[in-house]
């Protein structure tokens, strides 16, 4: 499909949706925004039109023509093969089970438990005030950002980015998780490989424009 049919459906501020315009970026994909409001009205996400395009409510929805493309992880991987220069991959399949690992060690161990949904029922459901939220997230950011330091630090296939010295899958899944550790009050010298990585991505054009303070929808 014709690149200009792209169209992402997604909220500013949302991590998987800043991931996802990361990778159209890096692949110099010209796509349209369409905004959807995670909290106006209850939730632009729960409204009956946005629910016939993704069932499971959630953010980002990447349409491509006809087709409805869901689940951040897997439009990127969609982008990669239809689209496959520049990769989001490196060519070798050890080295592709490495940074696959690294983006998902992001968006399948840190982001979910910080997600909108997540922290709404701990405030609805089980009366978590401010503070306990606030310590909710920063405890498993820290706890994965631990891990994923040594994941990298301790790589001999580390560059300058996440794999190497070209940006890829997970530098799209690591800057927008860095940004929320920034949200949190954060200090990345913590992790001094992420921090070193995390500002060689936002050297880079592609990284900038995908920035939430970037999109049409910041407020």
């Amino acid at each position: 499909m014709a690149a200009e049919q792209l169209a992402l459906y997604g909220y500013w501020r949302s991590s998987a949706v800043y991931r996802v315009r990361i990778a159209l970026n890096l692949k110099e994909l010209a796509y349209d925004t369409r905004p959807v409001h995670l909290l106006r009205d209850g939730g632009e996400q729960h409204g009956a039109d946005y629910r016939a395009l993704n069932p499971q409510q959630l953010i980002p929805c990447l349409t491509d023509g006809e087709r409805v493309l869901t689940q951040s992880m897997a439009i990127m991987e969609y982008l990669e093969e239809m689209h496959p220069e520049p990769p989001l991959l490196p060519a070798d399949a050890r080295s592709r089970a490495r940074v696959r690992a690294l983006a998902l060690a992001v968006a399948c161990d840190i982001h979910p438990l910080g997600n909108l949904r997540v922290l709404q029922y701990l405030e609805a459901n089980l009366g978590t005030d401010e503070a306990k939220k606030l310590d909710w997230s920063r405890h498993w950011i820290e706890t994965g950002f631990d891990a994923l330091e040594a994941m990298l630090a301790g790589s001999s296939a580390t560059g300058r980015y996440c794999h190497g010295d070209t940006p890829g899958l997970a530098d799209a899944c690591l800057v927008p998780q860095a940004y929320n550790a920034l949200r949190w009050k954060l200090p990345l010298e913590r992790w001094p490989t992420i921090a070193r990585i995390h500002a060689a991505c936002n050297e880079l054009e592609a990284f900038r424009r995908a920035m939430p303070e970037a999109q049409p929808d910041a407020p």
